[in-house]
C-alpha cells in the first residue's frame, strides 16, 4: 500500500467517483479509508469514527462479522466462479434459494431471480413485469407508476422510475411511459397537508387518478420503497402502504416493493413490506444479503406470478436476461453466512431500539437548533434531518452550512451523510445504544458549529 501522502495526492487524479462532480473530488478530496472494524471506520490518518452511514445502507452487521468473510474465503476456495445461465447451476445459490424461499415466506414470495446489486434488482423486476403481462397475454401493460422522492437505482430502467430529477436530467430521454405521483411527504408536498393520514389518503387518491388517466389496462407495475430511503427518508404513514397495494390488486397491476435498503430489518421489521403488512409481486433485494461484504442481489417473486411463467406453453415466459454475476457461488455463499447470523442475532429488536433511540436524540437537537426544519424517522435505524435557513418559509439551506455540519461531526466522532438538505443515517443494525449517543453528540457539535 502506497503511504498516505500518496493517497491524498493521487485521491481523485485518475478516478471519477460516483454521485459527485469530478472537478470537487479534486477540489475536495473524499475521506480515505483504510480500515474498518465493529461500527467503526479509520481513515488514512487514523481517525476513527462510528459509521453513521453503515457503508452505503448495507453493512447492517458491522465491518467483523467473521463467518461471512470465512465462508467467502471457503468458497473461493472451492469454487471461485461458475455461470448459472442455462444449463449450469451450483450449490450455493440452490441452497441460498430455499433459505430464502423461508425467509420471505411471510412476504408471500417464493421464488429467486439473482442479480449483482441493487439497480440490477430494480431493472430486473421491470423486466419480468412486462414479461408477466405478454405471458397472460395483455401485452399493452407496459407503463410504470412510482413516487416523486423514490429512489430505485442507476440503471436506465431504475432512473426512469426514480422521482428525483439529479438522478434524471442529465440522461433524459429516459424510459417511456414512466409516471410518478406525490410522495407522502408531510413536510414538503402540493397538497400543502401536514396530517400524515389525510396526506396518505390524498397521494391514494392520485393513484387512483393517475391509473383512470393513462388507463389501467396499459399499467404494468407500482415500485416503491416501504420507507423512501436515498430521497430523504420519508416513512409514509401505515395506511399508504396497503392502500397502494389494495389499489394495484384492484386494477390488475404488479406491486415491486424495492427492498434494496429495507429487507433484512432495518425497518425495525424483517422486511419493509412485512412492517406495513403488505405482500408484494415483486420484491428488490441487494445491500445487506451479503451485509455489504460481496456485490449481490436477488428478485424475490410471489408464487402466483411464477405460476405464470412455468406454466405457460407458447415460449413467451423464456426469460432472455441475466448478468455475468447473477448466482456467483461466492456472493450466494456469503448470503448465506449473511442470512444465518441476521437471524441469530435478530437484528430487527435491536434495530428497532437505537432507531428510537436516534429518533428521540435526533428530535431534541431540534427543539435546540432552528436550522433543523424536519425530522423523519421512528422506523428502525433509517433517520433524516432535513436543514433550512428559515423554518418559517422551509427555505433550502446553503451547501456551505450543511457541509460544515458533516465536517464536524466527523472530526466528532461520526461519519454521517449529506444528501441535498438532509442529513441521512442509516448505522450498523448492531449498533450499541453507546454507539447511537456518540452519533447524537457528534450532529450536536457539528450543528453548533454550522449556526455559530
Amino acid at each position: 500500500m502506497k503511504d498516505s501522502n500518496y493517497l491524498k495526492e493521487m485521491n481523485a487524479r485518475s478516478l471519477w467517483h460516483p454521485m459527485a462532480h469530478p472537478a470537487d473530488s479534486l477540489a475536495n478530496p473524499p475521506t480515505i479509508v483504510t480500515g474498518a472494524k465493529g461500527v467503526r471506520i479509520t481513515d488514512v490518518d487514523g481517525h476513527e469514527v462510528v459509521d453513521g452511514v453503515g457503508g452505503l445502507w448495507n453493512v447492517n452487521l458491522g465491518f467483523s462479522c467473521q463467518p461471512i468473510k470465512d465462508a467467502i474465503a471457503a468458497q473461493l476456495d472451492r469454487l471461485p466462479y461458475y455461470s448459472i445461465f442455462r444449463g449450469t447451476t451450483n450449490d450455493a445459490v440452490i441452497q441460498l434459494a430455499e433459505e430464502l424461499r423461508d425467509f420471505f415466506e411471510p412476504d408471500g414470495l417464493t421464488r429467486a431471480f439473482y442479480t449483482s446489486g441493487g439497480s440490477d434488482s430494480v431493472e430486473t423486476a421491470l423486466r419480468l413485469a412486462r414479461q408477466y403481462h405478454k405471458v397472460r397475454g395483455e401485452a399493452a401493460r407496459t407503463k410504470f407508476l412510482s413516487l416523486k422522492k423514490g429512489y430505485h437505482g442507476t440503471h436506465f430502467g431504475g432512473a426512469s422510475v426514480n422521482g428525483n430529477a439529479n438522478f434524471r436530467t442529465q440522461y433524459e430521454p429516459l424510459l417511456a411511459g414512466c409516471h410518478h405521483i406525490p410522495a407522502p411527504y408531510t413536510y414538503r408536498n402540493p397538497f400543502d397537508e401536514t396530517d400524515p393520514a389525510k396526506l396518505a389518503q390524498k397521494c391514494l387518491s392520485a393513484l387512483e387518478d393517475e391509473i383512470a388517466f393513462q388507463g389501467a389496462g396499459t399499467i404494468a407495475a407500482f415500485i416503491m420503497e416501504p420507507t423512501l430511503g436515498a430521497g430523504g427518508v420519508i416513512p409514509p404513514h401505515e395506511s399508504f402502504m396497503p392502500g397502494v397495494r389494495e389499489i394495484c390488486s384492484k386494477h390488475g397491476i404488479l406491486l415491486i416493493a424495492d427492498e434494496v435498503i429495507t429487507a433484512f430489518g432495518r425497518t425495525g421489521s424483517w422486511t419493509g413490506s412485512r412492517h406495513w403488512g403488505v405482500q408484494p409481486d415483486l420484491m428488490c433485494t441487494a445491500k445487506a444479503i451479503t451485509n455489504g461484504y460481496f456485490p449481490f442481489g436477488a428478485v424475490m417473486i410471489a408464487e402466483h406470478v411464477a405460476e405464470v411463467f412455468e406454466s405457460d406453453e407458447s415460449g413467451r415466459a423464456a426469460i432472455g436476461h441475466g448478468y455475468t454475476y447473477s448466482g456467483h457461488p461466492v456472493g450466494a455463499a456469503a448470503a448465506l453466512a449473511c442470512l444465518t447470523e441476521t437471524l441469530k442475532l435478530n437484528v430487527p429488536q435491536n434495530a428497532a431500539a437505537r432507531g428510537k433511540q436516534l429518533h428521540q436524540g435526533l428530535l431534541k437537537l431540534q427543539d435546540k437548533y432552528e436550522v433543523i426544519g424536519d425530522v423523519r424517522g421512528g422506523h428502525g435505524l433509517m433517520l433524516a434531518l432535513e436543514l433550512v435557513s428559515d423554518r418559517a418559509t422551509k427555505a433550502a439551506i446553503d451547501k456551505k452550512t450543511i457541509n460544515t455540519v458533516q465536517e464536524v461531526a466527523y472530526r466528532s466522532g461520526a461519519m454521517v451523510r449529506v444528501s441535498g438538505p438532509n442529513i441521512i443515517l442509516s448505522p450498523p443494525l448492531v449498533l450499541t445504544e453507546a454507539d447511537a449517543q456518540v452519533i447524537l453528540d457528534a450532529l450536536d457539535a457539528g450543528l453548533a458549529a454550522a449556526t455559530a
